[in-house]
Formats: structure tokens, C-alpha cells, sequence
């Protein structure tokens, strides 16, 4: 799964620069979700039902992972490898083009939402996207990597059918099972996947050009 672990070794030729931009990916992410929260979250009371809405969101939950990979790499934690930085990078990445396909302008936002959107949609989509072109080793990944990967969202998908299945509401149009059935919400899934493990294995190929062809 690429066992080799981003060290300060790794970032010295980069150094202090590497871990200010982790750490700023870091912040926008956890700025995006509180702020996010707040804007929901008009009472104390109802922070429980608000951070419940939240984590239905792929979105959300994505963020979340991309805010603790990139506190870990600002503050040297050793769990922050290439492998697990190439997951975050696709899932992220994912977040970002599918808002930008299938979500964007379908609902008004204003105020702290609209902040967050664009933090959590497009900020650290694209921030994360630099980090890894230039400061990830390159060379580590193998080509099953993808399909190790895809098990998020495949989890994610199977969780928010179910929980959609006992709340009677969905997190997004195209897996809105009342809406649309289960034979279109089977077909986006399937499009959606399929996608994913292709943008997985163009970004293995394209780790393994920059680190040096050839490694099995």
C-alpha cells in the first residue's frame, strides 16, 4: 500500500513551506466545517441534530479526513504517508468535480454557507491538489491503490442509502432513492465509482512518472 511515511527527511528540501500549506489546508478544512455548523446551528440545542445533518454529507466527511491527514503532516505526525495522502487527494478531488458537475447553483447560499461552500468545495480541493504535486514523495504507490481507495466512498455510499432509507431524506440529488429509484441511483453510483477508480489509477501512473517508471 506504499509504507513510506512523509518525515521532516522527506520535506527538508521544502521544509517550513511544506507544513504552512498542510497547515493551512488544515485550516480551511476545519474553517469550512465550523463555520458550516454555525451557520446551522442557529442554538446550543441543537448542535446535536446539526453535527448528525453534517456528517451525512460526503462532503463533510471528506473534509474531516482532510483536515486530520493534514494537521498530522503540520505537526510531523508519522500516520501521514503518500498512500494515505493520495487517498485524500482523490476523495477530495472527487468532492471538488462533483459539486462542480452536479451540485453547483442548485441551491442559494448566503452568509457563513456560502463561505463554507466555497472552503470546503473548492479551497481545499484545490490547495490539496498542489500540496500533493509538490511536496508528496513520488514512486510509492501501486495500482491496486485505487480500489483500497474506493472503499471510502463505498462505505459512504452504503451508509447514507441506509440512513436515507430510515430518515426519508437524502444527502444528494443523485442518490435520492425517493426521487429518482433505485435503478438511477444504482446507475449514478456506478458512474460515480467507475470515475473514481479511473482518476485513482491516472493518479498512480502519473506518481509513478514523476517518482521514476518502472516500479511494480
Amino acid at each position: 500500500m506504499g509504507t513510506h511515511v512523509v518525515t521532516q527527511a522527506d520535506l527538508d528540501t521544502h521544509g517550513i513551506p511544506a507544513r504552512l500549506l498542510a497547515a493551512l489546508i488544515a485550516l480551511a478544512a476545519w474553517a469550512g466545517m465550523d463555520v458550516h455548523f454555525h451557520a446551522l446551528a442557529d442554538r446550543p440545542a441543537s448542535w446535536p441534530a446539526v453535527l448528525w445533518r453534517l456528517l451525512g454529507y460526503f462532503t463533510i466527511t471528506t473534509n474531516l479526513l482532510v483536515a486530520v491527514a493534514f494537521t498530522g503532516v503540520a505537526v510531523k505526525a508519522r500516520f501521514a504517508t503518500p498512500w494515505l495522502l493520495g487517498a485524500t487527494l482523490l476523495n477530495i478531488a472527487l468532492v471538488g468535480v462533483v459539486y462542480a458537475l452536479l451540485l453547483q447553483g442548485l441551491q442559494e447560499l448566503t452568509g457563513g454557507s456560502q463561505l463554507a461552500n466555497v472552503l470546503l468545495h473548492k479551497v481545499t480541493p484545490a490547495l490539496t491538489i498542489v500540496f500533493w504535486l509538490i511536496f508528496v514523495p513520488k514512486g510509492t504507490l501501486t495500482r491496486q491503490a485505487p480500489l483500497l481507495w474506493a472503499l471510502y466512498p463505498l462505505f459512504y455510499l452504503v451508509y447514507a442509502l441506509v440512513r436515507g432509507s430510515f430518515e426519508g431524506r437524502y444527502p444528494y440529488p443523485f442518490i435520492d432513492v425517493a426521487q429518482i429509484g433505485w435503478a438511477q441511483t444504482l446507475v449514478s453510483s456506478a458512474l460515480i465509482a467507475l470515475g473514481f477508480v479511473v482518476a485513482g489509477e491516472a493518479l498512480v501512473w502519473l506518481d509513478r512518472r514523476l517518482g521514476g517508471a518502472g516500479k511494480p
